[in-house]
């Protein structure tokens, strides 16, 4: 496979955006000329304005399309059923094959004939919908479902993450169905709905516990959405990409990038500097300030509440449908300190070569102005008051004292590099 175009969704309809060019080992990214010069464009990319439809990448592959790279079990279904080898030299092959309903307001057309003549030679249900007892216990019909409509029976190729995951779709009526096989004019609500990574009792604490987080993030006062809950080892999510018009049956689905995406970083390091991650989001958000101090909030959060796995496609920036540029909601937030696998801390504060932990130093490396900078410091100092009520609130929700025990000196210690 050579060539491909990135569409995008604008009221109601998929437009051709940009074209992708395999040569080699690179890529060519160019934006379809009457869509780059039609009336206001959005970029596919917040790293590839629309101002520079031709751009020079000096061989880099545009860094938005390992976004749409399917991982964990899609990425393993896919590279057997079209016979790749699973290398990361295979990543954008996969994404041109994977990416036809992901995460986002783009997809690849590739991905979507790809789709189509794998339906053609399977035989695809239609039931009338699901209930949650039907989701959690896995039953027959709905396993059957998912598979005919995500092509695998524990997840779906559009979503990040080694955690198998189901994107589904409420319709009107309550019932669920895998989010490719129910209609716009149908849909109620969407839903992520997360599995455990693995089969361990931590495993099964660590989702639990993610959903605990959510509803704490959302009493301290940082950006949440939706409904967020823990039924029978699995959690339904609310999903944030997309904006349903009730009224007039009508879904809008939001542009969202992850944080290296945004940063024109190809590829899956883990090992990007917080202040670059910091950076990109004062360059590209609409409300800098603001977005900077949610994003370093959620990063002494993760700190104190012992979330390691914070790489930089763990945040994301969404475009709104008003213009507004600004971090998703929080998402992945959870106690991986304890996962089996030992998930190192990903990213750090870096700056040329050193580690640095405290605000008041953290700061001083920001692309801000100095008045910027002071309003920024006093909205952490103040978010830092949290911290002594965390343990509480944290118990309320009915974290166990063996992992309130684990957590308060993670959560001490977070407060002092604030305050201290």
């Amino acid at each position: 496979m050579k060539n491909s175009i990135v569409e995008i969704y604008i009221d109601g309809q998929w437009i051709p955006a940009a074209e992708i060019y395999i040569l080699g080992e690179t890529v060519k990214f160019e934006y379809v000329p009457h869509y780059a010069f039609g009336d206001n464009p959005l970029p596919v990319s917040l790293a590839l304005p629309i101002s520079e439809p031709f751009p020079n990448l000096d061989g880099q592959v545009p860094s938005f399309l390992y976004d749409l790279v399917p991982q964990g079990l899609g990425r393993k279904y896919l590279i057997e059923e079209a016979n790749r080898n699973g290398l990361p030299t295979s990543d954008i092959a996969l994404a041109q094959i994977g990416a036809f309903n992901p995460i986002g307001n783009i997809r690849i057309d590739t991905a979507v004939t790809f789709f189509d003549q794998w339906k053609k030679r399977n035989v695809v249900t239609m039931p009338s919908g699901f209930d949650k007892k039907d989701i959690v216990q896995r039953s027959e019909e709905f396993v059957s479902h998912i598979w005919m409509h995500a092509m695998l029976t524990a997840g779906t190729t559009g979503v990040q993450g080694a955690a198998p995951k189901f994107l589904l779709t409420q319709d009107y009526e309550g019932l669920f169905h895998a989010d490719s096989a129910l209609s716009d004019e149908r849909s109620l609500k969407h839903w992520l709905v997360k599995l455990p990574r693995g089969k361990t009792q931590i495993d099964l604490d660590i989702l639990r516990i993610e959903s605990i987080y959510q509803k704490i993030a959302s009493l301290i006062g940082l950006r949440t959405f939706g409904q967020c809950e823990f039924i029978g080892n699995m959690m339904f999510f609310e999903r944030f990409d997309r904006e349903v018009d009730n009224q007039n049956n009508k879904v809008t689905r939001v542009h969202q990038e992850s944080l290296l995406a945004a940063a024109g970083i190809s590829g899956f390091p883990s090992n990007v500097s917080l202040f670059t991650l910091t950076n990109t989001i004062i360059k590209h958000a609409t409300n800098p300030v603001a977005e900077a101090a949610e994003f370093i909030k959620r990063e002494f959060l993760n700190r104190a509440l012992g979330n390691t796995d914070n790489h930089g496609r763990n945040t994301a920036l969404q475009i709104l449908s008003n213009g507004i540029v600004q971090l998703t909601p929080l998402y992945d937030c959870a106690p991986m300190f304890r996962d089996p696998e030992m998930i190192p801390r990903s990213c750090r504060w870096i700056i040329d070569g050193y580690e640095i932990n405290k605000l008041s130093e953290i700061l001083n490396h920001l692309d801000l102005s100095d008045e910027a900078k002071s309003i920024l410091h006093q909205s952490i100092l103040s978010f830092a008051n949290i911290f002594d009520d965390l343990p509480y609130l944290l118990k309320e929700h009915e974290l166990e004292d063996e992992w309130l025990n684990l957590l308060v000196s993670r959560i001490n210690s977070a407060k002092e590099l604030i305050s201290g």
